[in-house]
């Protein structure tokens, strides 16, 4: 299966979770606790990673997902990026055939829903650095499945500052 890259679009990405924006106002500011409710017996755990660039196209051949609770990521030091999501099937395993990946400038931030299947962040251009938080302690944090490959792919011409041109 091949999946051409989408530019990040709110509405599309809304059943995975939601970006995250700076307002455009000075003096304004967007919420986003509702991804942060506490869940019982967890800890919020924040961390910083460093992510090697990759070259599209690339095939995704192993997802993960958070079962009890929102993550979210915030570029630190990066170019663009991908999200990778797709949807679980009736038994709760990753549906290949539901995936989207969006390219994200470095002025987005990204939150999955607790639960929704991602593959990696993947880093293009260069080696990306990103905070991250969510809830952890439940020994069910991180659950891995192995996936048909999909490969994911650039469309016609992706411009640096994160969307498509055509």
């Amino acid at each position: 299966m091949t999946l051409t890259i989408v530019a990040a679009d709110a509405a599309a990405f809304a059943p995975f979770g939601a970006f995250i924006d700076v307002p455009a106002q000075v003096g304004d500011r967007r919420l986003y606790s509702e991804w942060l409710a506490p869940v019982a017996g967890l800890a919020p755990q924040f961390h910083t990673n460093r992510v090697a660039a990759s070259v599209l196209p690339l095939a995704i051949d192993r997802v993960e997902r958070h079962p009890h609770a929102a993550q979210v990521f915030l570029p630190l030091d990066a170019t663009r990026y991908v999200v990778t999501v797709m949807a679980a099937d009736a038994a709760g395993e990753p549906d290949p055939a539901t995936a989207r990946a969006f390219l994200l400038p470095p002025t987005l931030g990204v939150v999955y829903r607790a639960g929704v299947w991602h593959a990696s962040i993947t880093a293009l251009d260069r080696v990306a650095s990103f905070a991250v938080l969510m809830w952890r302690g439940h020994a069910e944090d991180d659950v891995f499945a192995t996936i048909p490959p999909v490969v994911v792919s650039a469309p016609a011409v992706v411009g640096r500052t994160g969307g498509a041109r055509g």
